[in-house]
Formats: C-alpha cells, sequence, structure tokens
C-alpha cells in the first residue's frame, strides 16, 4: 500500500532488540482481551522484541515452565473475534505472598523478562506495581539463594510495568472505557431488545439484573441506551420512600398507554440504609402494589461472553500498540503506567494515582457520601446520570418552566441507526425545559410542504432502539425551498432548529446562514448534531451511526472468514460504504484483522495492488488460511471491486483463491450499537442546552434574532471534547467536492492495521500518549467517554 507522507517522528527511533516482553492477563476475562494481547505481541515483534505469553495470569508468573512460552507471530491468529482470553486468566493467593512473588521474579528473570505489560483490573494492577517496587529486593534474594548469578542484578535491575485494565464493569478510574464493557452492553441491549418484544405481546414488567457489584456504569448506561422506567445502581442508591416513587412512575407510564416497563438493577445496588435491592425485592414489590405481571431475568455471565463488539477490538488494538510504545520509551525511573482513553485519545496515566482514586470512590460509598462517589467515577459516569435523570423522569406540567419557544426537530440526509435516539432526547430536553417541540417529517423536502406538527413526551417512547429514521429523513438541500420554508417557520413560529444528520445537515446549515441576508426567519438559533454512517462530516471524529455500521461490517467479516473454515486458502475483498471517505474500510479493518484497506484519501497504484498480493501469498504459505481485503466504494475509479477480486484470483491462483462481497445498505440497517444509542442521546441532549442558551441570549423586544455566525454551530467530538463550532468556520477544513474534511483523525489508524498484518510501514508516534497525571474534574466540555 502506498505510504503516508508523514515528516514526523516515527518509531524507528524506538527499537526493542535485545528487550523481552510478557504478557498476561488476570483476574476476570473481559471480552478484547485477545485483542490487546494480539496487539502486544504483533506490535513487540515488529520492533524486534522477543514476546512471552504468561498463561493463567500470575499463577502462571508463580509455576513458571511451560506457562511461560514465546510468541510467534502466527499464535496470535484468528484471535481477534474471540471472546475471552486465550492464554488464561486465574485468580492467584500464592502471588499476593513475598514467596510467591519470589518466584514469580525468578521465573522472569530465567527468561530474561523485564518488560510485562498487564492485562487486568485495578487488583491486577495493583499486584504489578507491588511486584515492580519489590523488584530490585527480590533479584538481591535471588542471589544469597543461588538461584541466579551475581551480574543478573545490574542485568534485570529494573521490571517495566504498563497497564491496560480489561473489566467489563468499566470501575477503573482514569479512564473513561476500559477493555470489554462494550461489549458487555451489546449483551445487556440484545436481551432488552429480545425481552422488550415479548414484554409488549403480555403487557408486562421486567426486572433485569446486571453485572456491576461495586460499579452501577452499566445498569446506568443500558438503562439510558434503551429507555427503562427505572434504574438502580450502587453510586446513587434511591431516596428513603423510593418504593411509592417507583410504583407511582410506572403505573403513570401505563396509563399513557406503554405496555411495557422495563427496571434495571446492579446486582450491588442498596438502599440509603446499606441494605440490599435485589432483583428479587423489586419484582414482589411491583407485583405487591400494582399487581403487575412482572418478570425478573438475572443475566450473569453471559454479560462477560460472547464475540468483541468493533469498539472494543479497536480499543484493545490501540492500546496494546500503545502499551509496547510505553514499554520501549521507559527508563529506571519512570513510574507504572496504565494506558487508557480519555475522549478519542490515548493517555499514560501513573498506574497507582489511578488505582488510588478507584478505591477513594469505595471509601467515599461505604461513609454514605454517594455525591462524591458519583464525582470521583468521572464526568461521563456523572453525565450520563444527569441525562439519564432528564430523560427518564417526566416532571408535571405545573413544575415545567415556559419558555414559549419553539423548537423544530428534522433528519437530514441518509438514514444512520442512533438517529431517533437523538431526536428521542431533544425531543424530551426541549420539553424538560419548557419549549414547545416540533417534529418535522422528511427533513427539508417535509418542511417546505408543510409536514411539520407538534411532538409530545409519551411520542418518542421506546425510540432509542429503533433503527433508520423514524422521522423519515431526505437528502434534498433547502436552497431551492428556501421561500416556502421561511413561510413554514414564520408559520408555525419555529424559533429554533436542531438537524440531526449527515454531510447534506451540514451543506443545508451552510445555505440556511446565506439565505439569513434575505430572510429574517434563519435568524434563530440552529445547531447540528452529526449523524452519518460514513463518518464524514467536518469538526466531528465521530458520528452517530458509524459504530453500528462498524459492527455490521466486522460481524459480517467474521462469518464470511469462517465460511472458509477447513477449506483451502482464501482471500476475501469486501465492499464497504463511506463515499470518499475510508474511514469504514480502514477501522473496520482494523477490527476485523484485514491484510489491506484501500481508499480515496490514500492513493495507491498497480505496484501497491502487486505488492498486497505477493504480501498475502507470503503469508498463505505458513500457518495462515484465510485473508480479508477491504474496499472503500469510490476509493479509486478504475481499480473496481470486480478488477481486484479478478487481480487476486489471477495472481494468487496456485497459492489461494479468491471470493468477493459488496456489503451494500446491510451497513446502514439493523438496531443501533449502545455506542450510537448512547452517542446520539448524550449528544442531542447537550445540543439542546445550548440551542436553550442561545434563545434566551436572543430573545429581545419580544422576538428571537440571531444572526452571529456562533448561533449556527455543529456539535462535534474532537480529540477529547464535545465542542459547538460555527458551520461557516468549518467550510476551510471542507473537501465539498469529495465531500470528506480536508484532515481526518483515523488516518493515523491505518499504519496499526498495517503493522498487525506484517507489514513493513512508517508509525508515526508523535501524537503517542505522554505520561499525564490523573485529573478529578475534567475541563467542562469533555464529556470524556463521547458515547460511553
Amino acid at each position: 500500500m502506498a505510504q503516508p507522507d508523514t515528516k514526523k517522528i516515527f518509531f524507528e527511533n524506538l527499537s526493542g532488540a535485545g528487550k523481552a516482553i510478557a504478557v498476561l492477563t488476570s483476574g476476570g476475562d473481559a471480552q478484547g482481551m485477545n485483542a490487546a494481547v494480539r496487539a502486544v505481541v504483533r506490535m513487540g515483534l515488529y520492533v524486534g522484541a522477543k514476546v512471552y505469553f504468561i498463561h493463567e495470569g500470575y499463577q502462571g508468573m508463580v509455576d513458571g515452565g511451560e506457562n511461560i512460552k514465546e510468541a510467534t507471530w502466527e499464535s496470535v491468529s484468528s484471535m481477534l473475534q474471540v471472546g475471552g482470553t486465550v492464554i488464561g486468566s486465574a485468580r492467584c493467593k500464592e502471588f499476593r505472598s513475598h514467596e510467591g512473588r519470589l518466584k514469580a521474579a525468578h521465573n522472569l528473570v530465567l527468561q530474561g523478562i523485564t518488560n510485562l505489560c498487564v492485562i487486568g483490573g485495578d487488583g491486577s494492577l495493583t499486584g504489578a506495581n507491588l511486584f515492580k517496587e519489590e523488584w530490585s529486593g527480590l533479584l538481591t534474594e535471588l542471589v544469597e539463594q543461588d538461584l541466579i548469578e551475581a551480574d543478573a542484578v545490574q542485568k534485570y535491575s529494573a521490571l517495566h510495568i504498563v497497564g491496560m485494565v480489561g473489566s467489563i464493569d468499566n470501575d477503573f478510574c482514569g479512564t473513561d472505557m476500559t477493555i470489554g464493557t462494550d461489549s458487555a452492553l451489546h449483551r445487556i441491549i440484545e436481551v432488552v431488545d429480545a425481552i422488550m418484544t415479548t414484554a409488549q405481546s403480555h403487557q408486562r414488567t421486567f426486572v433485569l439484573e446486571v453485572m456491576g457489584r461495586h460499579c452501577g456504569y452499566l445498569a446506568l448506561v443500558s438503562a439510558l441506551a434503551c429507555g427503562a422506567d427505572w434504574v438502580l445502581i450502587p453510586e446513587m442508591p434511591p431516596e428513603d420512600g423510593w418504593e411509592d416513587k417507583m410504583c407511582q412512575k410506572l403505573s403513570a407510564t401505563r396509563s399513557r398507554g406503554t405496555r411495557l416497563n422495563i427496571i434495571i438493577v446492579a446486582e450491588g445496588s442498596i438502599d440509603r440504609h446499606g441494605k440490599p435491592i435485589t432483583s428479587g425485592l423489586v419484582k414482589d414489590l411491583v407485583v405487591k402494589c400494582l399487581g403487575f405481571d412482572t418478570r425478573v431475568t438475572i443475566l450473569g455471565h453471559v454479560q462477560r461472553g460472547g464475540t468483541p463488539s468493533a469498539f472494543d477490538r479497536i480499543l484493545a488494538s490501540r492500546m496494546g500498540v500503545e502499551a509496547v510504545l510505553a514499554l520501549l520509551e521507559t527508563t529506571a525511573n519512570t513510574p507504572a503506567c496504565v494506558v487508557s482513553l480519555c475522549g478519542n485519545q490515548s493517555v499514560r496515566l501513573p498506574l497507582m494515582e489511578c488505582v488510588q482514586m478507584t478505591q477513594e470512590v469505595q471509601r467515599a460509598m461505604d461513609g454514605k457520601r454517594f455525591e462524591e462517589a458519583v464525582k470521583l467515577r468521572g464526568r461521563s459516569f456523572e453525565n450520563n446520570l444527569k441525562t439519564y435523570k432528564l430523560l427518564a423522569h417526566r416532571k408535571p406540567e405545573t413544575e415545567l418552566p415556559t419558555s414559549n419557544f419553539n423548537v423544530a426537530v428534522l433528519n437530514v440526509g441518509a438514514p444512520a441507526a442512533g438517529m431517533n435516539a437523538a431526536v428521542r432526547s431533544a425531543v424530551r430536553v426541549g420539553i424538560s425545559e419548557g419549549h414547545k417541540m416540533f417534529a418535522v417529517s422528511d427533513g427539508f423536502e417535509g418542511f417546505y410542504k408543510g409536514q411539520i406538527k407538534e411532538i409530545k413526551w409519551a411520542d418518542v417512547g421506546g425510540w432509542t432502539g429503533q433503527g433508520g429514521s423514524l422521522l423519515g429523513t431526505k437528502r434534498t438541500l433547502p436552497a431551492k425551498h428556501v421561500e416556502k420554508i421561511a413561510e413554514q417557520m414564520r408559520e408555525n413560529n419555529i424559533n429554533a432548529l436542531l438537524i440531526v444528520g449527515g454531510f447534506e445537515a451540514f451543506l443545508s446549515l451552510l445555505e440556511l446562514i446565506t439565505a439569513r441576508g434575505k430572510y429574517d426567519e434563519f435568524c434563530v438559533p440552529m445547531v447540528m448534531v452529526p449523524a452519518t454512517v460514513s463518518n464524514n462530516v467536518p469538526g466531528s471524529d465521530l458520528s452517530v451511526g458509524a459504530d453500528t455500521a462498524l459492527n455490521a461490517i466486522t460481524t459480517t467479516c467474521d462469518r464470511i472468514k469462517q465460511s472458509a473454515s477447513g477449506t483451502k486458502r482464501r482471500v476475501f475483498i469486501i465492499e464497504t460504504m463511506g463515499g470518499y471517505c475510508g474511514y469504514l474500510a480502514s477501522v473496520g479493518g482494523l477490527a476485523a484483522g484485514a491484510d489491506a484497506a484501500y481508499i480515496y484519501e490514500e492513493p495507491f497504484d498497480i505496484k501497491d495492488l502487486q505488492a498486497n498480493v505477493e504480501h498475502l501469498t507470503e503469508k498463505m504459505k505458513t500457518s495462515i488460511q484465510r485473508g480479508l481485503v477491504l474496499r472503500n466504494e469510490n476509493c479509486n475509479e478504475n481499480y473496481t471491486t470486480d478488477f481486484i477480486y479478478q487481480l487476486y484470483s489471477e495472481e494468487g491462483r496456485g497459492v489461494f483463491d479468491s471470493r468477493k462481497n459488496v456489503l451494500g445498505h446491510m451497513q446502514q440497517g439493523g438496531a443501533p450499537s449502545p455506542f450510537d444509542r448512547n452517542f446520539g442521546t448524550k449528544i442531542s441532549a447537550k445540543a439542546m442546552q445550548w440551542v436553550t442558551k442561545k434563545l434566551v441570549e436572543s430573545f429581545r423586544q419580544g422576538r428571537v434574532f440571531a444572526n452571529t455566525e456562533d448561533s449556527c454551530c455543529l456539535l462535534g467530538m474532537r480529540r477529547r471534547a464535545l465542542v459547538f463550532q460555527p458551520v461557516v468556520q468549518l467550510k476551510g477544513e471542507t473537501d465539498f467536492v469529495h465531500r470528506i474534511p480536508k484532515e481526518q483523525w483515523w488516518l493515523k489508524l491505518r499504519p496499526l492495521m498495517k503493522i498487525l498484518a506484517k507489514y513493513k510501514t512508517s508509525y508515526d508516534v508523535s501524537d503517542s500518549g505522554q505520561l499525564e497525571h490523573v485529573v478529578r474534574n475534567r475541563p467542562k466540555e469533555s464529556d470524556a467517554s463521547v458515547a460511553l
């Protein structure tokens, strides 16, 4: 593949020659751990280091022998899509003792290992840090016992530790997402979606118990993602008398015609007095007080199981590569660090700072300082809780503020999963803030035709899990019908617009801001929430709908690769959507373990195609049986999917055969992923609060008048923060001909895919994570996990 023209620091300056890195997984398993192990092994081998598996976690380190094995490139093949951890994990009491750690140190020195990559929870990482602190003393003891040579103390003087957090509970402070959390949410939401259909059939109430003995993250986010009626979490026990309030809420929901109720309970839920609130107790309460037909479902270890989601594979791959870079850069004085995610960026944090804050959360909960515990969990957790309260609990009409503002919501562009969650969020937040909300059907086409009607709180019930666009969406731009649209704005007294959509939505706002000079009706606050599977909107690293499309691609690629299991060697050519934007092909390729991904942004020619075929031919001569090549639909007008398929078929003859598959609109369909539901919900709530603020600011002499650049914005995720950006200022960042941003952050992920596919390539480390410190309260705009 053609190499990016990058003139920054490359990691060729960092050599792993002579170094030995060991990777282990410890504590509870989590989906995505295998992707992290694979990334550590392949990046380690790529830089010239020796890499070792430590099987069965710390127990394997203590026992030594066959538990510590050298890893090869092929030994991590076909493990990307496997759940759990193939190198095993175990709780180890022996490692907690000094004698156990002495044995472990002896076994590592025998193999020359002084670099450890530990994938586990806070207990595993704390143990690793203690091991590091004791290391020199342990070596001295080993010399005294004649178990190692005296010069080994100098040779292996320092133990370097880098951690990655693998935990489905997302209970580790310092990172927005832990490996495995997104996959666990997928399992929960799959069950909730299935339960909803049977609950509606029988008018039932379902009580779902999810994991979270000490952390309510899974319960909270799944409640937000499915619009649950009630949620119970350890960090925020309900006030006394909660039983009556919950039953009143359930009864009110039923009286409005809803046929089901969902209550989500974290397994560690307690009341204000520390008494456990079990799923059985909640069921008995509902049956006794309301007489509703109620069922309990305890999800248990199903949440840990199954194949990892696209998000977890990408997160784990990024963190695994970052962990190896961190190990290469350590010195004797570098503290043990943990690779974390902040917004959309990898960061390195001192391990013990994170552990101490995680322990502070538990101390706050033990001391019944629950509000402090929520704050210590981080801004993402706090925002999830605030958003849930805002959307789930409807205030009585008498308690609502009266703003007398009318706000219209519409979808523009192609449908994207998560659009409905965004609309629901905007409608409910708008109503909570006293506005009258209007829904526009079929985008601007429906707008100029007058397809506008008021939309109420109950009208958007159950929308979070629905795919596509329930409002209807069209690609029609407003410029041709601007006079009629202005007339409809005037007739319906629309004071603000919230648009959920893709590149067409961005173009629409540019046209409307131009029309302000002629029509005062457009001098109102206008905001856009990016929603498109292509993820090609300028001003945002991520768009609602892209994660669902990535999961569709990843799942399909898994099945396609599996279809070749047991057959002769085969290469699959897969065409993805995205227009001229190569996001889906590139990031989908990283998640699916592709050998190559052809995109418009990185030009390629026949020599590159030939080099890729030769590379695959070489790999196929080893134990690798399957190859995967992704092609973005508009990457090149001449090198079509058919052409590439025929080229691979001809050139691979005698070594492998080829198959092709065009994924098409399946990438746009299906129920939205937990990420997209949550992202759509939170970003839209934030957009609606901005609208309220702008309406108040621009209300003068009995009318709304806003014609400044900053009254027409796009709300996007930029690195670590959600930022409102005037659309006029984004024009300079946009390639309008190809409908893509001029600079795209994910291009930096492409070398990762190539390295993990055994290509020699340059990897820019100038943006690599530097050691930072844990921040108790991140900047106000930073809603760090974006969606999760």
